[in-house]
């Protein structure tokens, strides 16, 4: 059983979701790929998580988690798929979101990037998956 999980632009745009669909049914159908892990910052973030969730009923054996940054606001709604990784609670906000991501990269076999520029967090954590020899 492996585990894919996500770095993408905030700004990504929908037309490239056939194609992360294909992507992640080729993972689950041919590299076993069970669990998933994606962030909640963002149109790729959210693009992702739309197509776990259908992909769920197709393939009910995988599982997803949105895993938060941050503790959830008691007014949030949608909080059903997400999860907070252990220690998350002791890091300072500001650094929240590069702890949760390297939490990520270190759970994961496959990691799926949308990256069309070199700066920001998608591109360091695109980089950090390949030093760390990530199927990207």
């Amino acid at each position: 059983m492996a585990v894919c999980t996500f770095f993408g632009h905030r700004d990504c745009p929908w037309t490239i979701r056939p194609r992360l669909r294909e992507v992640l049914a080729e993972l689950i159908e041919h590299r076993d790929v069970r669990v998933f892990y994606v962030g909640n910052q963002g149109n790729f973030d959210a693009m992702v998580r739309s197509v776990l969730k259908e992909l769920s009923f197709a393939y009910p054996w995988i599982s997803y988690g949105v895993v938060l940054a941050y503790l959830p606001e008691k007014h949030q709604a949608d909080m059903e798929d997400t999860m907070l990784p252990e220690g998350i609670e002791t890091v300072p906000k500001r650094f929240a979101i590069v702890w949760r991501n390297r939490w990520m990269l270190q759970q994961a076999d496959y990691v799926i990037c949308y990256v069309k520029h070199e700066w920001g967090g998608a591109a360091r954590f695109l980089q950090d998956a390949i030093r760390a020899k990530k199927s990207v």
